[in-house]
């Protein structure tokens, strides 16, 4: 499953989700993952999720992070949330490229992802919103 978190710059977007990883964190029977471009939320994402920054391995575009989080979830399987702050300065802003990297996520059971797009909901196209769903 895959949600989105979206909206523009200053709406709140990575406040909504420190506060969806931490509940997670609380409640989650195996581990929560949570990506980040820089190091901004080491003092505000809990202790009990793993924080990585993606500028720290130099994930840069889509298919890297694809690579990336598929790799997670390959190297434990009981990862049961992947959280991703940024996604579009971790990927790119070309949203056809956005859908795809979705539509490659869908195949990744057992894992539920969530993501923040800073953008208006309506500058996707409706395709995302097959793939997706909106937070």
């Amino acid at each position: 499953m895959i949600k989105l978190i979206i909206g523009k710059k200053g709406s709140g977007k990575t406040k909504k989700l420190v506060d969806m990883v931490n509940s997670s964190a609380e409640t989650s029977l195996g581990n929560v993952v949570c990506i980040e471009k820089g190091d901004t939320l080491t003092f505000s994402v809990s202790h009990k999720a793993r924080l990585i920054d993606a500028d720290a391995y130099g994930i840069c575009g889509y298919g890297e992070y694809f690579g990336m989080l598929s790799g997670i979830k390959a190297g434990n399987n009981d990862v049961t949330h992947i959280y991703g702050d940024a996604t579009l300065r971790i990927g790119s802003r070309d949203y056809n490229e956005l859908s795809s990297f979705l539509e490659r996520l869908s195949k990744i059971d057992d894992v539920e992802f969530i993501f923040t797009v800073s953008c208006d909901e309506s500058e996707l196209p409706a395709k995302i919103f097959e793939i997706a769903e909106k937070c």
